[in-house]
C-alpha cells in the first residue's frame, strides 16, 4: 500500500497522492490523464478528482498501479473500479490494467473469440482481476510478446490452463516451461484470427500480433507518442539491436491495421491508410536515428 508518510512533494494537496515508490511507469497517466502528471522523473497529481468520472479514473489508476505507489487519505468505495478490468477497448478487445511491476507497469490486452480467449501478455495475478477474466471466458491462450512482459504467466497458466507461447529467442529459465516456442522470422498463425510477426530488435525473439487485421499488440515495439502526436519507438529502451528493430519495423509495412495497442506508450486508433503513413514516418524516423 501507497505511504502517506512517503508522499511525493511534487503531489498537488488533497485526497489523492503518488508516494516515492513510483517507478515512472506511465500507467497512473494513461488510465487517469486529468488527475496524474509526470513531475520530474516520477508520476504525481496534478490535479485532484473533481467529478464522479475522474474519481473513478483515479481509483482504477490505483488498482493498476504496479508498486502500488497510489494512495488517498479518504477510503473510497472501490466496487466499480474493481468491476471495470478489463475494460473494453472496441468490440471484443479489452484492457486488463492491474500491471506488474516485473514488466514495469506494461499493459495486457485480452480478445474473446468463439474458439477461446487470447490473453496477449501478462497482466498481475490479483484476485478482482482473475474473477473478471473468468466470468469472461478465461484464457485459453497467452500470447506473449517478449521476455519483459510474461510476469504472471505461470500462475494464469495454473488458474486456466492456457497454453503459452513464446518465440524461442525470447525463452528464459524462468519462461522454459512454455508449451510454444515458435523459431525463426517467418510469420504464422498461431491462434483464432492471430497472426505473429517476428519483429526482432527491442529484444531478440520480439514478435508482434495481428488480430483480425485490426488490432496489432505491438509489446515494447511500437507505440503512440501523445505530446508529439506520431508512431515510434524506444530508442533508448533497445536491448538487442536498433538496425534490427529498424528492418522489423519496416516489414509491418506490408500488413494493414487500424490499432496499435502496446505494453508501455499510448494506444492509437487511425484509419489503415493514415496508420500507414505514420508507420513510414517512424520508420524515417528510425533510419535517422
Amino acid at each position: 500500500m501507497a505511504s502517506l508518510l512517503k508522499r511525493l512533494p511534487t503531489n498537488v494537496d488533497g485526497d489523492f497522492y503518488v508516494d516515492e515508490s513510483c517507478i515512472d511507469c506511465d500507467a497512473c497517466r494513461q488510465i487517469a490523464p486529468s488527475v496524474f502528471g509526470r513531475v520530474g522523473r516520477q508520476s504525481a497529481v496534478r490535479q485532484q478528482p473533481r467529478t464522479e468520472a475522474e474519481l473513478l479514473e483515479a481509483n482504477k489508476a490505483l488498482l493498476a498501479c504496479p508498486t502500488a505507489s497510489i494512495g488517498s487519505v479518504v477510503k473510497h468505495p472501490m466496487a466499480a473500479a474493481l468491476e471495470a478490468y478489463p475494460e473494453r477497448i472496441e468490440g471484443e478487445v479489452y484492457r486488463c490494467g492491474f500491471t506488474s511491476e516485473s514488466s514495469f507497469g506494461a499493459f495486457s490486452y485480452l480478445a474473446r473469440t468463439a474458439k477461446g480467449n487470447l490473453l496477449f501478455d501478462s497482466p498481475r495475478f490479483s484476485g478482482p482481476i482473475v474473477r473478471n477474466i473468468e466470468r469472461l471466458g478465461g484464457a485459453g491462450w497467452m500470447l506473449l510478446t517478449h521476455a519483459d512482459d510474461v510476469a504472471d504467466h505461470q500462475k494464469f497458466h495454473r488458474r486456466f490452463g492456457s497454453r503459452r507461447l513464446l518465440h524461442r529467442d525470447d525463452v528464459r529459465r524462468a519462461t522454459s516451461m512454455i508449451e510454444v516456442q515458435p523459431e525463426g522470422r517467418e510469420p504464422r498463425v498461431v491462434a483464432p484470427d492471430t497472426l505473429m510477426i517476428p519483429v526482432p530488435g527491442h529484444t531478440a525473439g520480439h514478435v508482434v500480433f495481428l488480430y483480425r487485421e485490426r488490432f496489432l499488440f505491438s509489446g515494447d515495439h511500437l507505440a503512440w507518442d501523445a505530446p508529439r502526436g506520431r508512431l515510434y519507438a524506444f530508442r533508448n529502451a533497445c536491448w538487442y539491436s536498433w538496425e534490427e528493430q529498424t528492418r522489423s519495423m519496416e516489414s509491418l509495412l506490408d500488413y494493414r491495421f487500424e490499432w496499435v495497442l502496446p505494453g508501455h506508450g499510448r494506444p492509437i486508433h487511425l484509419p489503415a491508410a493514415r496508420m500507414r503513413e505514420e508507420l513510414e514516418k517512424c520508420v524515417d524516423w528510425m533510419k535517422r536515428n
